[in-house]
């Protein structure tokens, strides 16, 4: 996912319940991300950051907007597919902890996204919370690890962090899990730094975990399952992100079956061009990082699909081609309808990858995040 835009996103929705205003160029309605508070008190995203773990796992207070992103594939021993996602997001209304001592202060405000798919059931279920960051109900630590909103949690079994309990429940679905980081922490961009738009401090600092095994329990309706499968974490930090022109994203994680993975992102533009800093990442077998730039990236939309919920249209399936690096993959949704009709509607579902690497057959999973297909998304020149 996304760094602070979707995270800002979200938290304007959350803080001010933010309408649809008139497009001035007569073109439909946006959803505007107006700023809260004044961004220049916080800290911007200006160059590479030396990550240091498991406190970078933990919350930058002195930045306006962050998120914790968990998503993956789980299957049943008979061959069941799942998919699921649980997101944490925290938007700052004052840099750093609040000055007063009550327990009922609070300078942030935390969102929670909870969704499944059920791909032999065909149902996409999606539930959304709210907090601040008082007395409890919500928040975020490094020493031990832990996220929570109300009892949606994902806290640190052992003390790097590599190893998290995630559990969430709501109405009669609960997902308790248990996932274990199969590679290193890999940082996005440069050495950590992910541009979203060229003005300066527009960008987030972005690392992930691209492929974490899972195992444990879901529950939905009367029945429980025990699942396995394969877990991404992504972990991205702010102030500033989308210029002036974007107007949405399109987000890849891909995990494939010969041990790579792959972080692939474009951010459209209102004149139908790609955003010049978009890009991703290729992780080797090994765990090691490759930069991927925007020309490096073919992404071509095979179909559409017309939510009967929002009405929004959004690309359904993808050709997505690596010419140097040899790569040719077909992205297929595993359900059509797993669009979040939330405070902010969006698609963010499990996908299905097939094609071939350096001449190879491969396979794989993985899920796609799609935004402005709705209401274009607008940040101000903040």
């Amino acid at each position: 996912m996304l760094a602070v835009l979707g995270l800002t996103a979200v938290a304007a929705v959350v803080l001010e319940l933010g309408l649809p205003r008139p497009d001035d160029s007569g073109q439909g309605p946006v959803l505007e991300l107006t700023q809260i508070g004044d961004p220049p008190e916080f800290a911007r995203v200006l160059e590479p950051r030396d990550l240091q773990f498991p406190a970078d796992h933990g919350p930058h207070l002195e930045f306006q907007t962050e998120w914790w992103y968990y998503i993956g594939n789980l299957r049943t021993s008979d061959g069941r597919h799942f998919g699921f996602q649980l997101t944490f997001f925290r938007r700052g209304l004052q840099p750093g902890e609040p000055a007063r001592s009550s327990a009922f202060a609070a300078n942030h405000i935390y969102s929670a996204h909870l969704a499944v798919t059920d791909t032999a059931g065909g149902e996409h279920r999606a539930w959304e919370r709210y907090s601040r960051a008082a007395a409890g109900l919500a928040g975020a630590r490094s020493d031990p690890y832990r996220v929570w909103l109300d009892d949606w949690i994902v806290e640190a079994l052992i003390p790097s962090a590599d190893k998290i309990r995630l559990y969430a429940r709501e109405e009669d679905f609960e997902l308790e899990l248990v996932l274990n980081a199969d590679k290193p922490a890999v940082p996005h961009g440069q050495a950590g730094l992910s541009q979203k738009s060229p003005k300066p401090g527009n960008a987030s600092y972005y690392v992930s975990y691209t492929r974490m095994s899972a195992a444990g329990r879901l529950g939905l309706g009367q029945a429980v399952y025990q699942v396995q499968g394969q877990g991404w974490f992504d972990h991205e930090w702010g102030t500033t992100a989308l210029g002036p022109e974007a107007v949405g994203w399109d987000w890849f994680g891909l995990q494939l079956d010969d041990g790579q993975e792959l972080m692939v992102f474009q951010i459209r533009k209102r004149d139908g061009t790609i955003e010049p800093v978009s890009g991703g990442t290729l992780v080797d077998v090994d765990g090691a990082p490759q930069r991927l730039s925007a020309s490096q990236l073919l992404l071509r939309p095979l179909d559409t699909w017309t939510s009967p919920g929002s009405g929004a249209v959004y690309p359904s399936g993808w050709q997505l081609e690596i010419p140097e690096r040899g790569i040719e993959l077909t992205i297929q949704p595993q359900l059509a309808d797993q669009e979040n009709r939330l405070s902010l509607v969006y698609w963010e579902g499990a996908v299905a990858v097939s094609g071939t690497s350096r001449g190879q057959a491969v396979a794989g999973e993985g899920y796609a995040e799609l935004t402005g297909y709705l209401l274009p998304l607008v940040e101000g020149d903040f």
